[in-house]
């Protein structure tokens, strides 16, 4: 594999929710408490007291950077009220990241929103943006020294995750909890998102865009959850119309930020009816995607082409399974997909892996992408032969 410039950020990446515990203000806990079938996040891994602990493993490891969150229903839990106590944690969680020599890349919106905000309308409120907005410039306050920061984790997805809500509360979907994250016989396919939504997510992004280029020096963009979808004979015309709803109009708004954050795990193929489900095989993932490494360089490629030549920082990819062998084997060929996509003039300035650390994964446990298991019991962390291994890929700027 040829070797990486010098400067690639190296990392592993969280979500504040999936981690932290106890984020009883947000619409995420109060949907845990009354959704059957959906297992509750409880105090997650307890990232929220042992950050320096995590973040001291991946700098020992050889990791460089660290992609973590802000969580908004802690800073702000009830409407206009901000919460000094909870800005100061999220700046010693960045001034932890600089003494350990860690590239934080912060996150403003990983999925959750306080529960005020869900309540009043959430991202389909008239006051939506402007509340958004609000947030964002207290964050903005706090940021000094960051060189990175996404405004909204996969829009796409929070999308989607808005009209199934949406759909649950007119009682047009299951009564039973069926995570977005994670595919199966009852629903192979994923819903496409509302593009309406989309628009609303994208006017958020611009706004917050606005706010931190006014206040930071940080790098701004947004995440998108790129599926690597490609077309079936004769069905490149499909193809575009399904691309389109669920990943071209959120990488279209990227156009003209500092970078793109791309988000990869598998491969999906379109014929004439739409997303094809993947396969029944022995070698699907843990969230029943199909073993597809393959998938970051076709996301990658297809997100440089869409946005029309956005930087790129892949913010997510990995695989959900218990056997980390085959966590190394899958890593290490997606790199050689992303090192032949660089080798092609694509401008890609680091890759964070998914995740740091087994975690909740958006109301399943099962599901493990970590290169630290984790005891929920005693919350004792140990490292996987994964972590040094990307540790070691980081040292030497290659395999």
């Amino acid at each position: 594999m040829p070797q990486f410039p010098s400067g690639f950020l190296w990392g592993a990446a969280t979500a504040p929710h999936q981690v932290e515990g106890n984020n009883v203000n947000s619409d995420w806990w109060a949907l845990e408490q009354r959704m059957p079938g959906m297992q509750r996040s409880g105090d997650a891994i307890d990232s929220y007291h042992r950050y320096a602990e995590d973040m001291r493993l991946l700098a020992e490891a050889g990791l460089n950077a660290y992609r973590f969150g802000i969580e908004w229903a802690r800073v702000e839990p009830v409407p206009g009220e901000f919460s000094r106590a909870e800005l100061a944690h999220y700046r010693r969680m960045i001034d932890t990241a600089l003494g350990l020599g860690l590239t934080p890349v912060v996150t403003l919106h990983h999925f959750t929103n306080p529960r005020w905000f869900a309540e009043t309308g959430g991202w389909l409120g008239d006051q939506a943006v402007e509340r958004f907005q609000t947030y964002v410039r207290q964050a903005a306050g706090i940021l000094d020294g960051v060189e990175w920061v996404c405004t909204i984790n996969e829009p796409n997805m929070l999308a989607l995750m808005i009209g199934m809500a949406r759909d649950a509360q007119t009682g047009r979907s299951t009564k039973d909890w069926m995570s977005p994250t994670v595919e199966g016989a009852a629903r192979p396919v994923l819903p496409d998102p509302d593009p309406k939504i989309g628009a609303r997510l994208a006017e958020a992004h611009d706004a917050a865009r606005e706010v931190l280029k006014r206040h930071t020096g940080a790098a701004v963009g947004w995440t998108v959850a790129c599926q690597a979808l490609t077309p079936t004979p004769g069905n490149e015309d499909k193809l575009r119309e399904v691309r389109y709803v669920r990943e071209d109009l959120y990488l279209e708004a990227a156009r003209g930020d500092d970078f793109i954050g791309v988000q990869s795990y598998s491969s999906q193929a379109v014929d004439e009816n739409g997303v094809v489900p993947h396969p029944q095989s022995p070698d699907n993932t843990q969230t029943g995607n199909a073993y597809r490494p393959d998938a970051l360089g076709i996301a990658v490629r297809h997100a440089w082409e869409t946005t029309g030549g956005t930087p790129i920082l892949v913010t997510e990819n990995g695989i959900a399974t218990a056997d980390d062998s085959r966590r190394i084997a899958y890593t290490s060929e997606a790199l050689g997909h992303l090192s032949a996509a660089m080798g092609d003039g694509i401008d890609v300035r680091g890759y964070l892996h998914w995740s740091a650390l087994d975690n909740f994964e958006w109301g399943h446990w099962e599901p493990t992408f970590g290169l630290i298991a984790v005891d929920r019991t005693t919350f004792a962390r140990h490292p996987k032969p994964s972590l040094a291994w990307l540790g070691e890929v980081a040292r030497r700027g290659g395999i």
